[in-house]
């Protein structure tokens, strides 16, 4: 109780120092009369108060420091601002998106921080090369949330290098190995992934499974297999459920780090899920609940993520968000409570 009255006695400071922000319009060039090139992306300014014995982050993954005794912090940051480009002509679709989370920053005097390369795609025909969100993931599943990506403990979540082949909502992908926790530099062969996604006016559900080779530490390749179901489903109004159910050998395609591939010698099994409602109490403003977990076998963890929160439109671009919440490491025996508030305006 003494952690969440913190954090709310910091709420009015995070949300005095977010309510102002800046104008930005998208541009689009019209290179000729088969070729365009548009420039989008987002500015998002965020004030953060966490407070428990698992140590500060600017969003929560799926692992954290365990602190010997509770601490609190506050920061303020705009890194998870992105840019993007599209270029379209001639049946090819090529993106390219940054963020500025590739470190670099110094709060003491400048607070920079150095642009990192999130996607890099050439669409052609029913054809995807590049990098981008692994063929696994369902992005629909993910709840709108102020921390970034929500209870990624329960999310299928990771962006790979990949070749991937799309017709009629079946997909298939070979997608960059690695092998967490073994020897990388001995995957040989490509993570194969196939997806089939059921779409109508009820929304969408999709199932997806993976194989792969793994390598450990002596030099052993173990097999390793996974599946998910996955999906957002309309309710009243603009209502929706959003849902991630993975079970299997998925180790960093799940949880962002919860969980390794190998320990040692074995090969890791988890059990992750997410369940996000999303309501509409007006046009202009929603909220989400959302809950992740995620367990594995071999390394016992349990680790979960809640939040609740609330977004206004001032305009069909710029919107305030404010959002509590717990991420628990229970086999640490600890968690930490934050509060977030963030302005956004997309281009």
């Amino acid at each position: 109780m003494k952690k969440i009255i913190n954090v709310l006695t910091s709420a009015t400071v995070l949300s005095t120092v977010l309510l102002s922000g800046a104008s930005y319009a998208a541009y689009e060039i019209k290179v000729n009369d088969d070729e365009t090139i548009k420039f989008g992306g987002f500015i998002k300014i965020d004030g953060r108060h966490v407070d428990g014995n698992v140590g500060y982050r600017d969003f929560w993954i799926g692992s954290g420091t365990v602190l010997a005794e509770d601490a609190s912090q506050t920061k303020f940051f705009a890194n998870e601002s992105r840019i993007n480009t599209t270029y379209t002509g001639n049946g090819v679709t090529a993106f390219i998106e940054m963020d500025f989370y590739g470190g670099g920053g110094n709060e003491i005097i400048s607070n920079s921080s150095n642009p990192r390369l999130r996607h890099a795609t050439i669409k052609y025909d029913n054809f995807v090369i590049g990098q981008t969100w692994t063929t696994f993931m369902n992005t629909s599943a993910l709840a709108e949330t102020v921390d970034f990506a929500g209870a990624m403990v329960g999310e299928a979540f990771v962006r790979n290098t990949q070749v991937r082949y799309s017709k009629n909502g079946f997909s298939v992908a070979l997608e960059n190995p690695e092998s967490y926790g073994g020897d990388p530099t001995n995957d040989s062969m490509p993570d194969m992934i196939a997806k089939y996604q059921f779409k109508g006016d009820w929304g969408n559900v999709s199932v997806a499974a993976l194989v792969r080779q793994l390598t450990t530490l002596t030099g052993e390749t173990e097999s390793a297999a996974g599946v998910s179901v996955a999906g957002k489903i309309n309710v009243a109004g603009k209502d929706d459920f959003r849902f991630q159910l993975h079970q299997g050998n998925l180790g960093r395609y799940v949880g962002v780090a919860a969980a390794q591939d190998l320990v040692g010698e074995e090969v890791e099994e988890s059990s992750s899920f997410m369940v996000a409602y999303r309501h509409f109490w007006t046009e202009a403003v929603r909220s989400s609940v959302f809950y992740g977990n995620i367990t594995t076998t071999e390394s016992d963890v349990d680790r979960s993520h809640w939040g609740v929160n609330i977004f206004k439109n001032y305009t069909p671009k710029f919107s305030i968000g404010a959002e509590v919440g717990n991420f628990e490491m229970a086999e640490a025996d600890a968690d930490s409570t934050y509060m977030q508030v963030s302005a956004k305006l997309a281009f």
